[in-house]
């Protein structure tokens, strides 16, 4: 998110306008409700408490302008004009930063995710698209968390599973991006000792046949591009060189068609599954899968299902891509203000998760409200 100077008076805004009454009209109040359904929060409100969908709308607005006081925002929130139906007639306690804490405790971790995955979606702009398909990304990044004993616990091993003192707990997250408005359309967020692969293949279960899939070389399995092609999205992935890629047969734009192989099959199965490519045999999925390649320079390579250079030429199919890596580069990637300091406040793991959701909310409305 930008920063800059941020709006003091009336509605909580940040630079660019985006306020209380965007985050209700990106953000209805209804799934809001539907998602405390289903988290089993749906009870009676405590006396002069705010009900948890005023508290969620909270939580965003604190990810909106970080620099002000948490007692501020939660004021501001309850007194905006724009502020949800259901605020009037409520008569909150104090906005205190404890009471604020006390509220985030009871809306818990679940309630924002529950709400992010109702909520987003691609946003009604044109899109980019490529071979008559909307054209998106699996991005991720890292982001440092505050070190406690309960970060520490959720989110503090290493890769290895072994707990290091000097090690910063830190969380991940990855998501599904459209390249045309930059909106986050689907995400998971664990700790950063998880897999980008593992978490890229729970992504791709809900990833839509209308789309093109663009991947880079540290999310891609042959689990996760087989994913892909099993419900029917065009995929344009970067693999590592380790990758072994034959050449099946020169296509006339000088991309060729090849074969991914389970890398995990034995030496005798991926011997098997080579020979029927070569001979014309389509293969089995769970195995192998029929590719086309396109060189990008010395080292790169991507592995498309687009296999025929009359529907998108190799040179699209490489602009493409490296289109996609330059815009990413250059605007931070997903949630850029997450990651600078202070970014995730919490010590409790549980409020960081809702911290992530909240961030993750608030950057849908406004790339959402840019595109309005």
């Amino acid at each position: 998110m930008a920063s800059g100077s941020v709006e003091r008076e009336g509605p909580v805004a940040r630079p660019g306008g985006v306020s209380v009454g965007d985050l209700v009209a990106a953000v209805p109040r209804r799934l809001i409700e539907e998602a405390v359904d289903a988290c089993g929060l749906d009870g009676p409100v405590p006396d002069g408490e705010l009900p948890p969908h005023l508290t969620a709308y909270r939580v965003m607005a604190l990810c909106l302008v970080p620099d002000e006081p948490v007692e501020d925002v939660a004021r501001r929130v309850v007194a905006a004009p724009h502020r949800p139906d259901g605020a009037r007639g409520v008569a909150p306690g104090p906005q205190t930063a404890a009471g604020v804490g006390r509220a985030r405790r009871r809306l818990g971790p679940d309630v924002l995710r529950e709400t992010f995955y109702r909520v987003a979606q691609p946003v009604l702009s044109p899109g980019v698209r490529l071979g008559g398909r909307r054209l998106m990304a699996v991005e991720g990044f890292d982001l440092d968390v505050p070190d406690s004993a309960g970060n520490a616990a959720e989110f503090g091993p290493d890769a290895d599973g072994r707990s290091r003192p000097a090690t910063t707990p830190g969380a991940r997250v990855v998501a599904v991006v459209d390249c045309g408005s930059r909106t986050l359309v689907d995400a998971e967020v664990g700790p950063r000792h998880r897999g980008e692969e593992a978490m890229t293949l729970s992504l791709l279960a809900t990833a839509s046949s209308d789309w093109v899939l663009l991947g880079d070389r540290s999310r891609y399995t042959f689990a996760t591009f087989g994913a892909a092609a099993r419900i029917g999205a065009a995929t344009c992935w970067r693999v590592p060189p380790r990758v072994p890629l034959p050449v099946l047969e020169v296509l006339r734009d000088g991309s060729y068609l090849s074969v991914l192989v389970d890398p995990d099959l034995p030496a005798c199965e991926r011997t098997k599954c080579l020979l029927e490519a070569w001979s014309g045999v389509k293969p089995d999925p769970d195995s192998a899968h029929t590719v086309r390649v396109v060189e990008d320079g010395d080292a790169d390579r991507l592995v498309t299902t687009f296999r025929d250079p009359e529907e998108v030429t190799a040179a699209e199919l490489a602009d493409a891509h490296r289109q996609w890596r330059r815009r990413s580069a250059t605007d931070g990637g997903p949630c850029s203000a997450l990651r600078g300091p202070g970014g995730v406040r919490s010590a409790d793991p549980d409020l960081v998760h809702q911290e992530i959701w909240a961030h993750l909310l608030a950057e849908y409305a406004i790339d959402s409200t840019t595109w309005a």
